[in-house]
């Protein structure tokens, strides 16, 4: 029972990776009708958005500390950030370590600013054309946004470490009856689990009870008649690409503690994101979530020595064999919508 718990309780992280960057890529198909193979890129992007906040922060002034000396009697070069100058050590020490929350307040405009720039400078001209073109030059432009990345920022991973406060693990054994360390799990873990739900909540009452939403659900289900009430629905899809955009990167952001952000990171998430919508449904917002966290407790189980001892190479290959079993027997996906890519 103890490892059926730790399993799902490892399943449910990555599951919430899986989820949002899943359920930013059905609001654009949803809303724009396009397959945007560049999502993954605005991933990466946001936890790029972690590394420049951390590296930000740590800019410094060099100062000479006559209260210590090298071993020729010199006063000592001694580091001091600006923010420890500008705020007191103390409480500049504390920003330093929050730099991977604080870099949420960075990402979101920086994402929001990448969103619109993308789909009014590229995706706008694709969205008559077939999905397969629209495949092609979103890959194309997630390559060259990947290039970028590992131009300015290298292509080993950079540690973006948590909060102080969050490091270290809880104990969920003693909590539930087990044996002490029987059950341990990394509270950054339950930290981003518990953001992926809010953020997931909130994109979810955003749709559902805001006249903006509901225009956007309404323009999703009949454009030509939005568009004939006169309102600017192309408007509105624009910013919910944005909004999408800005999903993906505090998704990026609070998932480096987790796995240090490297410039491929984005490729690594998109193929499995795309499987997780397919799954869940095409164009169906609450499949992407309800899949991605399936998947991801089920990637978690195959992870098992037990399992893998049986059947070598499972975890690798399990997401796709789930998938092809839920097709054939649910074209349409889990909560696909009819009609949605059936042309």
């Amino acid at each position: 029972m103890d490892a059926i718990i730790l399993q799902i309780l490892n399943g449910l992280d990555k599951g919430s990776a899986y989820a949002l960057i899943a359920l930013g890529l059905t609001l654009i198909f949803g809303t724009l009708g396009v397959v945007n193979f560049a999502h993954g890129a605005l991933f990466m992007i946001g936890a790029f958005c972690a590394v420049s906040m951390q590296r930000l922060l740590n800019l410094s002034y060099i100062t000479l500390d006559e209260t210590q000396k090298d071993f020729l009697g010199n006063p000592l070069k001694v580091k001091t950030p600006y923010v420890e100058s500008w705020f007191g050590p103390d409480m500049g020490a504390a920003i330093i370590d929050w730099s991977v929350p604080l870099a949420i307040l960075l990402a979101i405009p920086v994402m929001i600013v990448v969103g619109i720039v993308m789909e009014r400078g590229l995706i706008k001209h694709f969205y008559k054309r077939p999905h397969a073109d629209q495949i092609l030059v979103t890959f194309g432009l997630a390559i060259v946004l990947q290039e970028i990345i590992k131009h300015y920022y290298g292509a080993n991973p950079i540690p973006t470490p948590a909060p102080d406060a969050f490091k270290g693990s809880f104990d969920f054994g003693v909590m539930l009856g087990f044996d002490p360390n029987a059950i341990i799990y990394p509270y950054w873990r339950m930290v981003y689990f518990a953001f992926a739900v809010v953020i997931i909540g909130a994109v979810f009452a955003f749709l559902q009870f805001t006249t903006f939403g509901m225009v956007v659900r309404a323009g999703m289900a009949d454009r030509e008649t939005v568009g004939l009430l006169g309102i600017n629905i192309n408007r509105r899809f624009t910013l919910m690409f944005a909004l999408a955009a800005a999903v993906a990167g505090m998704a990026g952001v609070m998932y480096t503690p987790i796995n240090s952000p490297n410039y491929h990171m984005g490729m690594d998430f998109l193929v499995l994101s795309f499987v997780v919508v397919v799954v869940g449904g095409m164009g169906s917002l609450p499949g992407a979530v309800l899949a991605g966290f399936m998947l991801g407790i089920l990637e978690a189980f195959a992870s098992m020595n037990q399992i893998k001892s049986i059947l070598p190479g499972i975890d690798q290959i399990i997401i796709y064999l789930v998938a092809i079993v839920i097709l054939l027997t649910r074209p349409r996906g889990l909560m696909g919508r009819k009609g949605v890519m059936e042309e």
